[in-house]
């Protein structure tokens, strides 16, 4: 019998489940209940030393009257007090009662003090009452004492009133509260779902996808932006990877090609083992061609993509600009081309070392490729403004201005480089190894190459 109650549970609606909406509906009573009793110590403490005051100051008004005027003015106040709440007597030095409706001097009221609490019994025509009052008591120049008081049963009623109102508002405050958690936690379920569905198309491959932005400073439009930017990025990588896929398919066939038909006519031509043996050196040189553009694109892609810098340290530019200097000497001399070193500028960077020595000498290797023989290569470390300056700078033709963007491109090769060997990967190693390390790189264009690395000095 008892396991049929599974099947009449009730099941909550979807946004009561969800954090906003009890934290919302929570934080609404809670503030309720917190603004109410805020609302009744306020009152009381204003009707306290209201009442405080008025004590004081009809204490000292009736202390100050003749002694014959002083019972009269008793009697004028007892009389004026429809509500049967004001409390006097007049009490002789040795404490019995002249005049007023108290029964006798509260126990342990001080004289001559501020207005306290106390306890007396009233007397008038009704029955003797026990009360807690406010009362001050004051010697008179006779010997008397005088007593005012007041009774502070209204501080009571006013607790009643405020708890009444709790209980009273309480429920609606509730259900305001829990219609405003409904709103914005089926608001932030309309977000989410909405978001969902979009995600979903993206992991299902449409990258075009975007998640949608109110132009408001709210945390949804916060991540929706930081999401969209990082799909930016992810769609522009994707699209890069495609476009190098598919370079590398075109730059791979002809090398390949090449290789195949070597080898198809040395086994159709070739009669003797040195023949033989020549064919194979080409089809050796072909694959060791395909090979270096392979390694090259991992080695750029590792780079770029791996975003880690392997031996971050402090590096000597100085040192850098002078090994590659005295690497590309004998290079330069053999095709008759002056290459001028200046490592004046102590700076020292932070970063990978051999990254960034593999990045000077790309630079240093394509001036030297494209500057004809008699030309001159220039390389230098100069100072700039917080920050060195690793400057190449070459006489040869130059990069157009509509090739600026172009030649940082793998594969790329400009009309006047066709004829070089290479692959065009050089720039664009370089330019993945600057990016890494948060530098600069700069083309310049027009006749004579003019190439600069920024690097910002390091801190240690």
């Amino acid at each position: 019998m008892f396991a049929g109650l599974d099947s009449f549970s009730v099941q909550l609606p979807d946004f009561v489940r969800t954090t906003t909406f009890r934290w919302t509906a929570s934080a609404f009573v809670v503030c309720i209940v917190l603004f109410s009793a805020f609302v009744y110590w306020e009152a009381a403490d204003y009707i306290l030393a209201k009442t405080d005051a008025a004590l004081t100051e009809e204490s000292l008004a009736i202390a100050g009257d003749p002694a014959d005027r002083q019972l009269n003015a008793i009697d004028d106040r007892l009389s004026e007090d429809p509500r049967r709440i004001k409390l006097a007597g007049l009490f002789g030095s040795d404490g019995h009662r002249i005049v007023g409706n108290l029964e006798s001097l509260p126990h342990g009221l001080k004289i001559d003090a501020s207005v306290q609490n106390a306890t007396t019994v009233r007397i008038d025509q009704n029955s003797p009452k026990e009360l807690t009052v406010r009362a001050i008591a004051r010697r008179l120049p006779n010997g008397n004492v005088l007593v005012i008081a007041r009774n502070i049963d209204e501080l009571k009623e006013l607790a009643e009133l405020v708890a009444r109102s709790l209980i009273l508002g309480l429920p609606f405050a509730l259900g305001l509260g829990l219609m405003i958690g409904m709103v914005l936690s089926v608001r932030a379920q309309k977000r989410v779902a909405e978001f969902n569905t979009l995600v979903r198309r993206i992991v299902a491959g449409d990258l075009r996808q975007r998640l949608p932005t109110q132009g408001l400073d709210h945390p949804f439009d916060k991540l929706a932006e930081i999401a969209n930017g990082m799909l930016d990025e992810i769609e522009a990588v994707v699209q890069e990877m495609a476009g190098v896929g598919n370079e590398i398919a075109h730059d791979l066939r002809t090398p390949l090609t090449r290789v195949r038909l070597g080898l198809e006519r040395g086994r159709a031509n070739a009669k003797t083992p040195e023949e033989y043996q020549a064919v194979t050196d080409r089809a050796i040189g072909g694959v060791d061609q395909a090979l270096t553009i392979i390694t090259t694109l991992l080695r750029i892609a590792d780079i770029e993509y791996g975003g880690r810098l392997g031996g971050l340290d402090n590096v000597a530019l100085a040192d850098i600009v002078r090994e590659v200097g005295d690497l590309y000497e004998p290079i330069a001399e053999d095709k008759h081309i002056t290459l001028h070193v200046a490592s004046g500028d102590d700076a020292t960077v932070r970063g990978d070392r051999d990254l960034l020595l593999e990045a000077v000498a790309n630079l240093v290797d394509n001036a030297l490729k494209f500057t004809p023989a008699g030309g001159c290569v220039e390389l230098a470390l100069i100072h700039g403004e917080n920050e060195s300056i690793v400057r190449v700078t070459d006489s040869g033709p130059g990069i157009r201005e509509n090739e600026r963007e172009a030649v940082m491109r793998r594969f790329y090769r400009s009309d006047k480089s066709r004829n070089s060997s290479g692959f065009g990967l050089g720039l664009s190693l370089v330019s993945a190894i600057v990016k890494l390390h948060g530098f600069r790189l700069t083309l310049a264009t027009g006749p004579g190459c003019v190439a600069e690395i920024a690097c910002a000095l390091s801190s240690v």
